[in-house]
């Protein structure tokens, strides 16, 4: 499912705290989409028609006059029937604090690679737990479900700043704060293997209205913020503001063969940090280095342009650049990768295959490469790590691969733009992992022509 979003609220995006893109994951029936229906209705976000055409839903699952909720995001027919959500849906709204986009991801195993799609441009991740299925045993013991955390897994890979974990369903343990805390607790030993850091914990009810957006009078005993106060309060650092300059060329611009000058312009969206008029640069992976020569948008110059904004650039020199190149800081270059080691969630039906090639697709460049080794499969329970000679879908890897043409890349660690890749199938041309290249900058292997 996808959403258009309006040109107005998209140009409003990047004035100062102006938005927070954060995802809802969790196990099958946590109440994902109920609790962002919840948010959206509680906030005032719903028009009146859309609450009419959910009243007349045929596959309503709330009974007498009570809305149900969760119809807000799960608007496939299959979704509907099923009472599940398959699709990442999209949802925005606003609060005088604070912008949104929120994606609804699906909690069921088979569809991992959809909550990977929602995951990776998310600033927060609420992860629901449903507090009526933990299991709780006689002997103080908590049982978290697979899901919770293997999306707490991928939330880690992904490196998502900030991890909200909303225990769901607390009026069917009747707002009892000694399981509240039991829960809280197991997570956060969980949490604190798998090396998360930013942890914040909430009870609510999100069918109820309990905690969500105000916080009601039946768990007192919790004196911290609703949800929707904590997701205004979370601060988002954009790291790559401090990162050289990546700018990966989508497209080369020339006049129309009538005009007198050579105009020859290099489009694309800076990826990190900033560029300036008379700042050298380097083409990479051929080498060659340039100056810039002017910053154009739309139908005007700038003197310098930052990270997020797409731009053409224009340069001194008359060089051969074309689609995939990247255009870096002459002073910090990206590192030129032939043998990549990073981690990848197996996103395909098929196995990973060693014979076969594969398409690498990184930024704006793509090529073959060939995975020489899969070092080790991470077992999302125990969180150990084990030698495995097979990848089948939703394992979660580290694995080592060779690229037929160099990489001018970054560690995921660094610059998540030009840190990560997908692998795509050469003869279907499906997605079938995606992956965070790892270790420092330094520690990479460096390609030379």
């Amino acid at each position: 499912m996808s959403a258009t979003i309006p040109k107005q609220f998209l140009q409003e995006l990047t004035r100062e705290r102006g938005l927070l893109r954060f995802i809802t994951a969790g196990s099958v029936d946590d109440g994902k989409s109920t609790l962002i229906g919840r948010l959206l209705f509680d906030s005032k976000g719903i028009f009146a028609d859309q609450l009419s055409a959910m009243s007349r839903a045929k596959h309503r699952r709330a009974t007498g006059d009570t809305i149900d909720l969760s119809l807000l995001t799960d608007g496939l027919e299959a979704e509907r029937e099923q009472g599940i959500t398959i699709d990442v849906a999209y949802r925005y709204f606003a609060t005088p604090r604070r912008k949104f986009i929120i994606a609804d991801t699906p909690g069921h195993e088979q569809y991992t690679r959809n909550m990977v799609t929602g995951a990776s441009t998310a600033d927060a991740v609420v992860i629901l737990i449903d507090v009526s299925k933990v299991r709780l045993g006689d002997d103080g013991s908590v049982e978290l479900l697979v899901q919770t955390k293997r999306h707490s897994s991928i939330a880690h890979l992904l490196q998502i700043e900030h991890v909200v974990v909303a225990i769901n369903k607390m009026d069917l343990v009747h707002y009892d704060q000694a399981v509240y805390d039991r829960v809280v607790q197991a997570y956060r030993e969980f949490a604190q293997r798998l090396g998360l850091k930013d942890i914040r914990t909430i009870p609510l009810s999100a069918l109820a209205g309990d905690n969500v957006v105000t916080a009601g009078d039946r768990m007192r005993w919790y004196q911290g913020p609703t949800l929707i106060e904590l997701l205004e309060s979370l601060s988002v650092h954009d790291a790559c503001h401090d990162e050289p300059l990546r700018f990966p060329v989508q497209l080369v611009a020339r006049h129309n063969g009538h005009e007198a000058n050579d105009f020859r312009g290099y489009m694309g969206r800076i990826e990190a940090g900033k560029v300036s008029r008379g700042d050298r640069l380097v083409v990479q992976p051929g080498g060659s280095t340039a100056t810039v020569k002017d910053i154009l948008i739309l139908d005007r110059s700038l003197e310098s342009a930052v990270v997020g904004q797409s731009v053409t650039l224009l340069l001194e020199e008359h060089l051969d650049i074309s689609r995939g190149d990247m255009l870096a800081s002459a002073d910090r270059p990206a590192s030129l990768l032939k043998t990549v080691t990073a981690d990848v969630c197996w996103l395909s039906e098929d196995p990973l295959d060693l014979r076969r090639k594969y398409w690498l697709k990184h930024t704006t460049r793509q090529v073959t490469a060939r995975v020489t080794e899969i070092d080790t499969l991470l077992d999302v329970n125990t969180q150990q790590k084990h030698p495995a000679n097979a990848l089948r879908l939703n394992d979660i890897a580290s694995i080592t691969l060779n690229v037929q043409q160099p990489l001018a890349a970054d560690a995921y660690d660094a610059i998540r733009s030009t840190g990560a890749f997908i692998l795509i199938d050469e003869v279907t041309h499906q997605t079938v992992a995606a992956g965070m290249i790892r270790r420092n900058a330094s520690g990479m292997e460096r390609f030379r022509l």
